[in-house]
């Protein structure tokens, strides 16, 4: 099970005045140091066409029990992440410029208590996934059957064991309101054998790979069909230490 684009609108994805091409003018308000950019750009077309095309919550149905979910793992570069918040209208515009800032609610790691939409604190990498994996469970435990979990993590976050455990679990109990995008931008230390796609296909995962500046590409990949199984999306970008 999967959500279609007609899912999309019958629900209303996020709206907002602003578009794709405002994303970079948004960005460049978050100055200063330790902004981890390159984690950040990364991740800008996926969160997009996420926000814009796929996720069925609004700033209005931020709380609502029936609402998509979206985690973001990798969140020691969340500028992408607070530009598109506010692009979509669940963070003022004004609050940009204060971006890690000691009294600014956009800190260097989101906050879920202070930042609105965002479900999650995070930051310390591989957490998002198998909290992903609890959130899946829990709304099937409550009977919500529909309401899809989303979680953004990066290549090298996979690393991290706890992913290894998150996997194998979420395929053989086939959750399929759980979908993972891997932002792969070649910064992982170890990788894994075969390559990401093949770990995740392994566990019983449906799996596709698509470039992740390519807009009808990641739609297409978000709302593949994969009855009774989870998803994962790898999304290749740029290498992070270009030759």
């Amino acid at each position: 099970m999967t959500i279609t684009a007609e899912d999309s609108r019958a629900y209303g994805p996020a709206g907002g005045t602003h578009g794709y091409d405002d994303l970079p003018r948004l960005m460049a308000l978050m100055t200063g140091d330790e902004k981890h950019g390159p984690a950040a750009t990364s991740t800008l077309d996926v969160l997009w066409v996420l926000y814009d095309r796929v996720l069925r919550v609004t700033p209005e149905r931020a709380d609502d029990p029936a609402r998509d979910r979206f985690l973001l793992s990798k969140g020691h570069g969340p500028m992408a992440y607070y530009a598109v918040l506010a692009a979509k209208g669940f963070v003022p515009l004004d609050w940009l410029a204060g971006f890690g800032a000691y009294d600014s609610p956009l800190g260097h790691h989101p906050d879920r208590v202070l930042v609105p939409g965002a479900e999650i604190g995070s930051g310390s990498l591989g957490h998002g996934l198998p909290i992903a994996v609890g959130t899946a469970l829990g709304l099937r435990a409550q009977g919500l059957g529909d309401p899809a979990v989303w979680v953004l993590t990066g290549d090298a976050e996979l690393d991290e064991g706890s992913n290894h455990e998150a996997i194998a679990f979420a395929g053989a109990s086939g959750l399929d309101r759980l979908h993972a995008v891997v932002v792969d931008n070649a910064s992982a230390s170890h990788a894994l054998p075969g390559g990401i796609a093949a770990r995740f296909e392994a566990a019983g995962w449906s799996a596709v790979t698509v470039d992740g500046r390519d807009h009808a590409a990641l739609h297409a990949a978000f709302t593949a069909p994969h009855p009774g199984r989870p998803h994962v999306v790898v999304a290749r970008v740029e290498p992070k230490y270009a030759v």
